[in-house]
């Protein structure tokens, strides 16, 4: 039994994905997280269970749960993970302003105020390398997912250096063709998020303004709402930097006390002093300083 283990050890990307899926809690969610596909992901926890000879997961309809094997794993196959992590940010460590830089935001962000001001960095710093990562779900800095996130409201990640880098404003607008039709305020059309976007606060602040009249309109991306707004299809809370990229927009005055959120910038500790995670960082700081009073809707 003893010379079979030792001809044939375990795989430590196996425990990789094990992990992974552990704290994903499904295949498609782990594979987004390991940049994989959800058959990887499947091929390699079936490798780790036959080399171990027990199930390690419940197979559920909502997803994936530990077995008692599998949480007796956990923890150290955890560890050894973040050992492995430890080594490579300890190899990240160098003086150079070059190489890999991954930068998270959300999609509708990255692609209509990120993307546009990136120019700038890229001549000043024309050995890194960005990779711009559009994601609603936060990414993990600590699993080495990103290594700069750009997120809306206070974070709660303590292993994380964060810094409030400027205020997003919301208004309402629509088209000025629909607003000419002098519709009466009681049968305002409204464009909403979707359902799984509901907890979202702009999406609750609508709820509370529209008071039940008639959604025309939703989707998940803020881009998709502006551009339905300009068709007439109603009335839209939208950032107010995003509102100003469409023209024939119009500020729309419901009452409401105006919405805003704060704007963080994020950085694994360890990665901070990484110089070209470190240049990155100063430069998405000075984007964001210059853009201030228009993010904010000044």
């Amino acid at each position: 039994m003893i010379e079979r283990f030792r001809t044939t050890p375990l795989d430590w990307d196996d425990l990789r994905y094990f992990v992974s899926l552990a704290r994903e809690g499904s295949l498609s969610a782990t594979a987004r997280a390991l940049k994989v596909n959800h058959a990887t992901v499947a091929r390699r926890l079936a490798h780790l269970e036959g080399r171990l000879g027990k199930p390690l997961f419940e197979r559920r309809p909502d997803g994936y749960v530990l077995t008692a094997e599998g949480e007796a794993l956990l923890g150290p196959a955890a560890a050894m993970d973040e050992a492995a992590l430890a080594v490579l940010r300890r190899a990240d460590v160098g003086g150079a302003l070059q190489g890999l830089v991954r930068i998270t935001t959300t999609p509708g962000f990255a692609d209509s105020f990120l993307m546009p001001q990136l120019g700038r960095l890229q001549r000043r710093h024309a050995g890194i390398d960005l990779e711009v990562i559009g994601e609603s779900r936060n990414l993990s800095l600590a699993r080495r997912e990103t290594d700069i996130a750009i997120r809306l409201g206070r974070p709660k990640d303590g292993e994380s250096r964060a810094r409030r880098v400027a205020v997003m404003g919301f208004r309402f607008y629509a088209a000025r063709s629909y607003l000419k039709t002098a519709i009466d305020p009681a049968d305002h059309r409204f464009i909403a998020f979707d359902e799984e976007n509901a907890a979202v606060p702009q999406a609750v602040m609508l709820r509370q303004v529209r008071a039940g009249r008639r959604v025309a309109f939703q989707s998940n991306s803020q881009i998709a709402q502006a551009i339905a707004a300009t068709q007439g299809f109603g009335i839209a809370l939208l950032p107010c930097y995003l509102a100003a990229q469409y023209k024939g927009l119009e500020r729309v005055d419901l009452g409401e006390t105006p919405l805003s959120r704060e704007i963080w910038l994020l950085i694994r500790r360890d990665l901070a002093r990484v110089p070209r995670v470190r240049a990155v960082a100063d430069d998405l700081v000075d984007i964001f300083k210059r853009e201030g009073r228009a993010l904010a809707g000044l």
